[in-house]
């Protein structure tokens, strides 16, 4: 009986590890203390120096569409592969506690769309793209084409082929 009992307790050892891997820390994507002027500064100097952009989601701990586009992009490996090649991310915070309204102001006020919305900042710092996430969403969660699509038209590549293209 007791080898039994042993070999459940190493067997729940081992799965309950695999388990919580799993999961996703969704009431503390956003942080409201952060000094996110200075976060982005270091965001588009890694930017620069990885040839990516910067991914700004901007949200917060409260809004359940903000949730579900972080757990949606992390739970797709070829989403998440995609973001992680082409954009540092950086969530910025919009809460009661900080509204980062003077951020917001330089960036042309892109909570007018509602939340989460996304902005892309090239690797100096200069803004891109503003999204409404809402274009992005199927039903009750969100088209995984769309998000990849989104993805992929504004990562550096795809920029850099198109001013090509231009010439």
């Amino acid at each position: 009986m007791k080898k039994y009992v042993w070999m459940l307790l190493l067997s729940m050892a081992f799965a309950i590890p695999a388990t919580q891997a799993q999961t996703h820390d969704l009431e503390h994507i956003y942080n409201p203390t952060a000094d996110a002027k200075a976060d982005i500064a270091a965001a588009t100097k890694q930017a620069a120096k990885e040839n990516k952009h910067v991914l700004l989601q901007i949200g917060g701990n409260w809004c359940i569409w903000c949730k579900r586009l972080y757990k949606f992009i992390e739970d797709d490996a070829e989403l998440k592969t995609t973001m992680n090649n082409n954009y540092v991310v950086y969530h910025l915070n919009y809460s009661k506690e900080n509204k980062n309204l003077p951020i917001l102001k330089e960036l042309g006020y892109p909570q007018r769309f509602g939340f989460p919305v996304l902005v892309i900042l090239d690797a100096k710092g200069n803004r891109l793209h503003t999204q409404n996430s809402g274009l992005l969403e199927s039903a009750d969660s969100y088209d995984r084409k769309k998000v990849q699509e989104f993805l992929k038209q504004w990562s550096p590549t795809a920029l850099q082929a198109s001013q090509y293209i231009n010439e």
